[in-house]
């Protein structure tokens, strides 16, 4: 479980494709002191598990599914990537509750400067129209943000300099695409309003 607080930006050194995965190592900093192979940490949004780590960089694997589903596709070497760990349970909860579990792809329609700060307009999916909703929050390539307006089919977020300076917001651009999760507790609400429920086992 993350918290949407970017920790840090790390970037894309090597991306290999196998007939399977493909392999990335991603250069890192602090967010590394500690880590060892098996550790989650979220990348532009996704979970992924560390295959191996050293001081300054750390490798994973990105599966097939993976790469259909978000926007870590797209990247290239030289990338930058935001950053997290998972919360532990005796840190402050300073986001919002992020699985690390993309619902979909969104792109950016357009990023400009607003006074002090700046408004990022994201364009969602269709299917994403029922969990967007005003004040509400949302994840963009892992940043826990608050939407401040929606025009279908896109929605407004207003960007503080601390997050355009301490993500990969900074070299945004429109057309990007980015990874979006909605808020998990509205995904449960509508299914339970829906009368469905998990088969349970039991064998």
């Amino acid at each position: 479980m993350f918290t949407g607080i970017i920790e840090e930006t790390g970037e894309v050194a090597e991306i290999d494709d196998t007939a399977d995965f493909s392999n990335i190592r991603i250069r890192a900093g602090d967010i590394l002191n500690g880590a060892r192979a098996g550790d989650s940490i979220a990348v532009n949004g996704v979970c992924l598990t560390i295959r191996t780590c050293d001081a300054g960089s750390f490798r994973a694997e990105l599966s097939r599914e993976t790469l259909q589903r978000t926007s870590l596709k797209n990247l290239k070497p030289r990338a930058l990537v935001n950053l997290e760990r998972p919360m532990r349970a005796d840190g402050r909860f300073g986001g919002h509750l992020v699985q690390g579990h993309v619902d979909g792809l969104g792109r950016i329609h357009a990023f400009d400067r607003d006074g002090d700060s700046w408004n990022l307009r994201v364009e969602y999916p269709e299917m994403a129209r029922k969990y967007i909703v005003e004040k509400g929050s949302i994840a963009v390539d892992g940043i826990s943000l608050t939407v401040a307006a929606i025009v279908p089919p896109v929605f407004d977020v207003a960007i503080i300099p601390h997050t355009f300076d301490n993500t990969n917001l900074k070299h945004a651009r429109a057309g990007d695409p980015v990874n979006l999760e909605f808020d998990v507790i509205a995904k449960y609400v509508e299914r339970m309003l829906a009368g469905k429920t998990y088969e349970v086992r039991t064998d």
